[in-house]
């Protein structure tokens, strides 16, 4: 039996529950899931940012609760140094946890702009002008770190806690048609094939529930 458990919510909609797997995923660590029923009305208010406290997810290891995605990416790093969540480099693990910082606490008009819903493609979306600057600013993060450290990761050769941080924005602008530059294209498709990604998302095709809120035409 794993000696972990991660609570988390929606596999479609959840970005804040798909950030802290793929950091599980990334420190190696064995756990076991341990869904939040869609039901319960305090999911739904986080999922649909009315929530101003996010519950999940929730990481239970060794005698240890561990809330917020941060914070466990902090005790990860922690407890499993050698998994190369950060980069080695001191200028380059800095740089990695202050854009994973900006991620973590900014961005809100994109979020709310754009929610995540993995199973959804909006062709036409029109974005509305106050998400646009979160996302040219999400657009010039990952040029600079791209540009800096060689792809095709966020950091390089690796995929790190940032990668993990950023990944539900991939998803967020195809699920939008948000227009790229071929090497942003190309850093989205990489962590579509990032086999974790891969598990979560064919996860999240699956998932039967549904939010009507979140499944209305632009």
């Amino acid at each position: 039996m794993a000696q972990a458990t991660l609570t988390i919510s929606s596999k479609n909609y959840s970005s804040w529950s798909l950030r802290g797997w793929l950091l599980c995923k990334l420190a190696g660590l064995d756990f076991e899931e341990k869904p939040v029923s869609m039901d319960d009305p305090d999911t739904r208010q986080e999922l649909l940012l009315l929530s101003p406290t996010v519950r999940v997810p929730r990481l239970a290891h060794d005698g240890v609760e561990v809330w917020d995605t941060l914070a466990i990416a902090n005790y990860l790093h922690d407890t499993f140094p050698d998994a190369g969540m950060f980069p080695e480099d001191r200028k380059a693990r800095a740089h990695c946890r202050a854009i994973s910082g900006e991620m973590h606490s900014g961005f809100f008009n994109l979020r709310s702009a754009l929610p995540m819903n993995i199973k959804a493609r909006h062709a036409k979306f029109k974005v509305f002008s106050g998400a646009r600057p979160d996302i040219a600013h999400v657009k010039e993060i990952w040029s600079q770190c791209l540009d800096s450290y060689g792809g095709p990761f966020l950091f390089g050769a690796a995929p790190s806690v940032a990668d993990a941080m950023f990944a539900p924005v991939c998803t967020r602008f195809r699920t939008y048609a948000v227009e790229l530059e071929p090497k942003l294209q190309a850093y989205c498709d990489t962590i579509f094939a990032w086999a974790p990604m891969q598990e979560w998302e064919d996860a999240a095709k699956a998932e039967p529930d549904e939010m009507a809120e979140l499944e209305v035409e632009f």
